[in-house]
């Protein structure tokens, strides 16, 4: 995986706490697909505001490369 590629989201931690709406926001974000815009070691970050009818860059998550699957 690289920038700029597009992924699903296809699962979510299971250890995720439910801070702050974090399991909520990726719950909505499940079978939808994003660019990826940044990398860290086995995190990858998606901008997913359009999720919560916002401009897609005013959220953003790490995620995990395993909970995601290149489209």
């Amino acid at each position: 995986m690289k920038i700029g590629d597009r992924v699903e989201v296809v699962a979510i931690p299971d250890a995720l706490p439910e801070d702050m709406g974090t399991r909520t926001l990726l719950t909505r974000c499940l079978g939808s697909h994003f660019p990826i815009v940044d990398l860290k070691g086995d995190l990858v970050e998606l901008e997913v505001g359009e999720v919560v009818e916002e401009s897609s860059y005013m959220h953003s998550i790490w995620i995990e490369r395993d909970d995601v699957r290149r489209v």
